[in-house]
């Protein structure tokens, strides 16, 4: 077993040393259980690798609670021995998701901000946290746990709890610690305003707190985060982030933003990261970031000097990233802020400093509907993460999406959304490839014209406008027309045929 003595500097606590299977087996079927963990940062990996193990020879099954989607050792290994039965609040895992998409899993898709209140308010399935297990890099004489490279939902969850688990992981370096600000707040009817007022505001501990009684166990582990690589940067991905800087630079010319900008989100993903990393390239200085996960294209404006302070609840680099991360911790940490999801994805704190928000649309339809989620409205992707904190918060809410899917079989604006995740009160900005749609103060006709004009491939952009021009003929001028049993069908043809082209 490896030696963590120097990195459990709590002397009662060193008696509670045990193995990753020793652990495990205090995990019995039906067990809540909340980890850490936020994209594949932070979570636990011994632990659930050894109950993966224990319930191939003893098939049951717990119910899952992260802060979002984890890494392979924990969500890919329970459910390859189909030991989830109920799974929250987000997920990106290929095997999870397939559980889901065949009913093997309940899953409850949450926005990210209301989790950790959700579970402590006993709301969720089965009421109550049997067990925390939680991910860290250090644990003082007090006892305080300092987290690793995310923070998620661990310090709520260790709050909830009945009984903690601990991960000491060696593969993350004791400088992470003060990288932190834990502060959980307190519930309805007794909550207070959250006092961040800028990404740089510290209104926590650097710590998790957690009764020295309630530690059963603490586990070494020497297995790394077990990070994505992410896509090139593609012409598509390139030229929407030269419409959106364009766009950037006109709302500093109307003086409806700062020079600098206001502060930053991006959501997780290959289209993001490219939209955060063509900034780099722009005039912008002195940006600042508040958002949920601080990726590749952040360390890049970093470098560039463009980027001043970064605020999230999860470092998710590409392994390229890490390396360079990990390399560099002098001169990264101290710009670097991770917070409890429930602070880094508060609506209040994006309405109060005015975040841009920008995430990423499966489709969207001419009237500004936004799908994120589901694929033909059925079929789970990953979940709405945080995207809908952000959106309806934000001071600026803004979607991009690559305008077909498929080689050009499919278009990513339609009609009619097959799902929908955000409401056309909550999309100001659309942006794909081919351009870029500001929908703010139109009503609904006007944003379908601005949509098909700017954003709709050329392939689609008849058919669209078409479908539009008898749609109001058909309605009568109403104000959001549609001819129904046409709105979907092109869902149902791309269904049947695997193209929406006629």
């Amino acid at each position: 077993m490896i030696d963590i003595t120097d990195r459990v500097c709590n002397k009662a606590l060193r008696d509670r040393i045990v193995t990753a299977e020793e652990a495990a087996e205090f995990i019995t079927p039906g067990m809540n259980v909340g980890t850490s963990g936020f994209t594949p940062s932070g979570y636990p990996k011994a632990v659930p690798l050894a109950l993966a193990e224990r319930m191939k020879k003893t098939p049951f099954k717990i119910n899952l609670w992260t802060g979002a989607s984890v890494g392979p050792e924990l969500d890919g290994a329970l459910a390859q021995v189909n030991g989830i039965g109920f799974r929250m609040p987000y997920q990106t895992n290929k095997d999870i998701r397939n559980s889901i998409n065949r009913g093997d899993i309940d899953y409850c898709d949450l926005h990210l901000s209301e989790s950790a209140q959700l579970a402590r308010y006993g709301y969720m399935h089965g009421n109550k946290i049997d067990v925390a297990i939680i991910e860290a890099c250090f644990i003082d004489e007090q006892g305080h746990i300092f987290p690793t490279t995310s923070m998620g939902n661990s310090a709520s969850y260790v709050k909830t709890a009945d009984v903690v688990i601990v991960e000491v992981n060696t593969t993350q370096p004791v400088e992470l610690c003060g990288m932190h600000d834990v502060f959980v707040p307190e519930d309805p009817p007794y909550r207070q305003p959250l006092g961040v007022v800028a990404p740089d505001t510290r209104i926590g501990k650097p710590y998790i707190e957690c009764p020295l009684s309630k530690i059963k166990y603490i586990v070494p582990c020497d297995i790394p985060d077990h990070t994505r690589p992410l896509g090139a940067i593609d012409d598509d991905a390139k030229a929407m982030s030269k419409h959106f800087v364009e766009f950037l630079k006109q709302e500093v010319a109307e003086g409806r933003m700062p020079k600098n900008l206001l502060p930053l989100q991006s959501g997780v993903g290959n289209v993001a990261n490219a939209v955060i990393s063509g900034l780099k390239d722009s005039d912008f200085e002195h940006m600042t970031v508040y958002t949920e996960v601080i990726q590749d294209g952040m360390f890049d404006l970093f470098d560039a000097g463009k980027l001043d302070f970064a605020s999230g609840t999860s470092l998710s680099p590409s392994p390229e990233g890490q390396k360079r991360f990990y390399s560099n911790l002098d001169a990264y940490v101290p710009k670097l802020l991770l917070r409890p999801e429930e602070i880094s994805n508060s609506p209040e704190v994006a309405r109060r400093i005015g975040v841009i928000a920008m995430n990423t649309a499966i489709e969207c339809d001419i009237y500004g509907n936004v799908n994120s989620t589901r694929i033909n409205g059925s079929r789970l992707m990953n979940g709405i993460g945080g995207s809908g904190d952000f959106a309806r918060g934000g001071a600026l809410s803004v979607f991009f999406s690559v305008s077909t899917a498929k080689d050009g079989a499919l278009s990513s604006i339609v009609p009619m959304v097959s799902h929908v995740d955000h409401i056309p009160q909550d999309v100001d900005v659309i942006c794909t490839e081919q351009g870029l749609a500001d929908l703010r103060g139109l009503s609904a006709k006007q944003r379908a014209l601005e949509i098909i004009d700017k954003c709709v491939h050329p392939d689609y952009k008849p058919l669209l406008l078409d479908y539009f021009k008898r749609a109001v003929a058909a309605t009568k001028n109403a104000d959001t027309p549609h001819i129904l049993e046409e709105a979907l069908s092109w869902h149902v043809r791309a269904m049947k045929t695997g193209s929406m082209k006629k």
